[in-house]
C-alpha cells in the first residue's frame, strides 16, 4: 500500500513587488518545482498563497494621513475613544497614529489581564494575587501602575500602556473589561477588537453611544488614492513602515479563480486555491492565540468549502475490529472507510475528529509551513490532503 499521506511543501518565489503579475509568478514557481522534483501537479492538490504577497502585488497600502482623513470623515467629534485594541506594534501602532492624527483628544480602553488574542499586560496569577476583580474593577493607568510596577510584555519587553499613550499623543489609558466604560468619557467610539467586534458594537449602541465604527468600517474604499479592503477595512493590516500599513488584500475571489484557471491551462489539473493569513491556533507557552486577522482565509475556491468527514481510525481499530491484526485489520479498516457515511456529524465513529472548516485547517497548515519570517516560501503546495487510509 502507499506509504505516505498529506504533504505540505513551501515553494520559493521571486521577491514580490507592487504591480507584479502574481498569478503568473505563482503558477510559474509551482511548475518549476514540479519539473525540478519530478512531482506531478494533480487534481485536488491545493495551492495556498499568503495574503501578504497578494496585498503587496496589489499595492494595497495606506498612510497615517489617509487613515486620519477617513476617521475625520466618519466622526463628528474631535474626541474619540478606542476600545479593546490588541497589544501589537505590528498590528496596531500605525493605526493608532492615524487615529490620533484625526482627533484632539483620545481615550484608549484596554482589556486586562490580556488583550483579545492573549497578549498579557500582566499574568492571570498576578490578578488573583492582587485581589482585583477583572469583571468589575476599572483603573486609570496611574492606578493600575500602583498595583503592578512592571508592565513589560513577556516576549517583546514593551510596556504597551506607555507605548500607546505616546503614540496617541498622550492619550488617556483606561483599563476595564466592560466596553461601556468608555462611554463615561466619550460617546464616539472606534471598536478595535477583531472577533468580538459586532457584539462590542451592539453593547455600546444599546448603552448610549452616538457614533460607533469598527476597524472594518474604516478604509473600505480608497481615500486620497489609498489602498482599501471592501470587507475588512483596517482589520488584517500590518505595519509596512513608520508611516503606512499594508492592508488585507482585496478582490481575492477573482485572484484565486485566476490561479486555478492558469494551473488547469498549463497542467490539466483542477487544483484548489486559497489566500491565507494567520493560522487559527494557540501557543501553549505564550498563551497567545495566533489569529489576529479577521479570518484565516479571505478567499478560496469552492472545493475547499465544508468540514472534514472522517472516522476516528483508532476508535474503529479498538472497537469494530479489535479482534483483527496485521493485514486482516488493515483490509477491514480500508473497506470500512470506503463505505463510511457521507455525513458523520455526531456519529460515534467520528468522535474526536476535528469539527473545523476545511479552509481554516488548511490555512493554519499553510501558515505553519511558511512561517512569518525569512523562509521565502509565500506559496504552499499541499498534496494528498483529501486522501485517507484507503487511498491508493
Amino acid at each position: 500500500m502507499r506509504t505516505y499521506g498529506t504533504q505540505a511543501i513551501g515553494i520559493r518565489t521571486p521577491i514580490i513587488h507592487e504591480g507584479d503579475d502574481l498569478p503568473e509568478v505563482i503558477v510559474n514557481s509551482v511548475i518549476e518545482y514540479s519539473k525540478n522534483t519530478g512531482t506531478s501537479i494533480c487534481d485536488r492538490d491545493i495551492i495556498g498563497i499568503t495574503e501578504a504577497v497578494v496585498a503587496r502585488a496589489q499595492g494595497n497600502y495606506a498612510t497615517i494621513a489617509q487613515i486620519a482623513t477617513d476617521i475625520k470623515n466618519k466622526f463628528p467629534s474631535s474626541t474619540i475613544g478606542i476600545v479593546f485594541p490588541i497589544l501589537s506594534r505590528n498590528r496596531f501602532s500605525i493605526l493608532l497614529k492615524g487615529i490620533a492624527a484625526a482627533v484632539d483628544r483620545l481615550y484608549i480602553q484596554l482589556s486586562y489581564p490580556t488583550d483579545e488574542v492573549g497578549n498579557h499586560i500582566i499574568s492571570v496569577e498576578q490578578i488573583y494575587e492582587s485581589g482585583i476583580n477583572p469583571h468589575r474593577d476599572v483603573f486609570s493607568e496611574q492606578e493600575f501602575r500602583k498595583h503592578f510596577q512592571d508592565l513589560r510584555h513577556k516576549f517583546t519587553l514593551i510596556d504597551y500602556l506607555e507605548l500607546y499613550r505616546n503614540l496617541g499623543n498622550q492619550a488617556e489609558i483606561i483599563l476595564a473589561n466592560d466596553p461601556c466604560e468608555i462611554l463615561k468619557h466619550t460617546k464616539n467610539v472606534i471598536v478595535a477588537d477583531i472577533h468580538t467586534r459586532a457584539q462590542t458594537k451592539r453593547r455600546l449602541l444599546a448603552h448610549g453611544a452616538e457614533t460607533v465604527f469598527c476597524l472594518d468600517d474604516i478604509l473600505t474604499k480608497s481615500i486620497d488614492k489609498s489602498g482599501y479592503n471592501e470587507i475588512y477595512g483596517l482589520l488584517g493590516s500590518n505595519k509596512a513602515s513608520e508611516d503606512r500599513v499594508k492592508l488585507f488584500p482585496h478582490s481575492c475571489k477573482a485572484f484565486v479563480t485566476k490561479v486555478q484557471k492558469l494551473v488547469f491551462e498549463r497542467t490539466g489539473a483542477k487544483v484548489e486555491v486559497l489566500v491565507y493569513g494567520d493560522g487559527a491556533f494557540k501557543d501553549p507557552v505564550g498563551k497567545i492565540w495566533e489569529l489576529a486577522d479577521p479570518v484565516v482565509a479571505p478567499a478560496f475556491t469552492d472545493g475547499l468549502l465544508g468540514l472534514p468527514n472522517e472516522i476516528k481510525l483508532k476508535y474503529i481499530a479498538d472497537n469494530e475490529f479489535a479482534d483483527k491484526r496485521g493485514k486482516e485489520a488493515q483490509e477491514a479498516i480500508i473497506e470500512y472507510i470506503r463505505h463510511k457515511q457521507k455525513n458523520l456529524m455526531g456519529k460515534e465513529e467520528a468522535e474526536g475528529t476535528t469539527p473545523r472548516r476545511i479552509v481554516d485547517l488548511i490555512g493554519s497548515l499553510c501558515d505553519l509551513v511558511s512561517g512569518s519570517g525569512d523562509k521565502g516560501t509565500p506559496v504552499i503546495l499541499i498534496k494528498g490532503y483529501f486522501d485517507n487510509y484507503a487511498s491508493e
